[in-house]
């Protein structure tokens, strides 16, 4: 039997967030009778409960609410708690998952401890969270040299985008990390939703958007998304269709900030429409909306869009290397230059139905045939279990 350790996701069964669902689908999708997960779970309850979940062993680990340092609190509580279970288990021979880098300055002891038991940590190294606008310089100089310690100390990595497999061989080669790539997953399902259901009518109704009539953006509300760039290109453009926001904008700097420089309240096009946490709501308006836009420019297999591919006919990627590597030729793509997505905006509203039936049917081939949760489930499994 193998022990696989999972640190890092706020914990199953997962609500919101692309590291919960991919630990849920992991355990809940398991077919290998030779693994035994344990899933570290976060909560700030003084009162912690131990649970099975899907065949899982969880463990809620208390922090303090106390900002972005909790993260890496939780982490260290959580590698603590492991040792722990090794020891009074007696367990040998097993994997530490830790999904990304943020305890990097940390790791070094803990890694001699694990070993001890006959343990081996791998680590996710997510993607470039180093470069991500929302932080001060300092935090993203401790996010780049954590991030180093974690590839150094590492006895395996494990990449869900081949762009970030490459990018930690080249940058980290003196320690000659051992990596391999297995994407992150979704599914090609339709919504069980109609448009008669209640809350269906609900939604529409109260956001005034017409269905098939809107373009759509889903995503954390952070800088390296590209919101400037898309709702001024939108602004820019003629189309006369809904332009939907679905993201968390409550108490938000950037939101204010993207607001004066931009003036988006004076299109009545523009709709920020919140958050959309029932899932089959958020299939269905990604399934009947005209195109989604995708402007993510850090981070590996990012799980907004393969849920979009696997969902939306017709879809617009900002054009970096980790998008093209998914998306490949069942998507259209634009740049940052001034009047590139206008452009694309403008024709794609015109774009003939056999266009869209071509590009919407490539798009779900893609996530059938590289990005399913039971291939990335079988491969994970393969790794554990050699």
């Amino acid at each position: 039997m193998k022990d696989v350790f999972i640190i890092g996701s706020k914990g199953i069964p997962a609500n919101y967030g692309g590291f919960e669902t991919f630990v849920d689908n992991l355990v809940s999708r398991q077919e290998s009778k030779d693994i035994r997960y344990h899933v570290a779970c976060m909560t700030f309850e003084k009162n912690t409960r131990n649970y099975t979940y899907a065949g899982a062993k969880c463990q809620e680990i208390r922090v303090p609410n106390i900002g972005g340092a909790k993260a890496i609190l939780y982490d260290l509580r959580a590698l603590d708690w492991a040792v722990s279970e090794i020891k009074s288990r007696q367990l040998r021979n097993g994997i530490i998952y830790i999904l990304a880098c943020r305890i990097g300055p940390f790791l070094h002891p803990y890694v001699k401890k694990f070993h001890k038991y006959g343990f081996k940590v791998w680590v996710n190294p997510d993607g470039h969270e180093w470069k991500r606008a929302k932080w001060s310089a300092s935090v993203r100089k401790y996010w780049k040299i954590s991030e180093k310690l974690m590839v150094k100390n590492a006895d395996f990595l494990v990449c869900d985008s081949r762009s970030i497999e490459e990018y930690i061989q080249a940058d980290y080669k003196q320690y000659q990390p051992l990596t391999t790539f297995v994407a992150y997953g979704a599914d090609v399902t339709r919504s069980e939703l109609k448009d008669s259901d209640a809350e269906v009518v609900e939604w529409f109704t109260k956001h005034k958007i017409v269905q098939d009539n809107y373009f759509l953006i889903v995503g954390r509300f952070v800088p390296e998304n590209n919101y400037e760039a898309m709702i001024r290109e939108f602004m820019a453009s003629d189309v006369p269709n809904d332009l939907v926001i679905i993201t968390n904008v409550e108490k938000n700097k950037f939101y204010e900030e993207l607001r004066q420089k931009t003036h988006f309240e004076k299109d009545p096009r523009i709709k920020f429409v919140g958050t959309v946490y029932d899932a089959e709501l958020l299939k269905y308006i990604r399934e009947n909306a005209l195109a989604y836009l995708h402007g993510h420019s850090v981070g590996g297999t990012n799980p907004s869009l393969l849920e979009a591919l696997g969902s939306t006919d017709l879809n617009l990627l900002l054009d970096v290397g980790f998008n093209k590597e998914v998306g490949k030729n069942g998507a259209l793509y634009w740049s940052k230059e001034t009047g590139d997505l206008k452009k694309l905006l403008e024709s794609v509203v015109k774009l003939e139905n056999d266009a869209r039936a071509s590009l919407a049917k490539k798009a779900k081939e893609r996530i059938k045939k590289q990005y399913s949760w039971d291939k990335i489930v079988f491969e994970y499994e393969n790794l554990f279990t050699k």
